[in-house]
């Protein structure tokens, strides 16, 4: 009895998982030998998508484009030696946030705008 309960769990999470997949988009397909229709679930991909960089990567450009209009050029150089002074992970923060032309150009073009 026991083995027959598990045999059926088993059976279980195996079809919520390929629900879970299905979820996530599937192509049709037809057997050949048996003329049975299945659901395959599509490859998906793993990892950072380019979609997601390439929604992130003008967002941070305009954020750090704001805080330099913000704060002006020489006190968010001021913050951005400080961070580097610090742990490494504050030092990768202070590699990011160092002013690039895009975001001195941006900073720049939002300090016009805004007076």
């Amino acid at each position: 009895m026991q083995n027959t309960l598990l045999d059926f769990e088993k059976r279980q999470q195996a079809m919520h998982r390929k629900h879970a997949r299905l979820a996530r988009g599937y192509t049709t397909k037809i057997d050949k030998n048996t003329g049975v229709i299945t659901h395959v679930p599509e490859a998906q991909s793993a990892g950072f998508g380019l979609k997601l960089l390439l929604v992130i990567l003008p967002g941070f450009l305009v954020f750090k484009a704001f805080v330099l209009a913000w704060l002006g050029g020489e006190a968010y150089q001021q913050h951005v030696q400080d961070l580097a002074l610090g742990s490494e992970f504050e030092q990768a923060g202070a590699w990011l946030m160092q002013v690039d032309p895009i975001t001195a150009k941006l900073a720049a073009l939002i300090a016009s705008v805004i007076g």
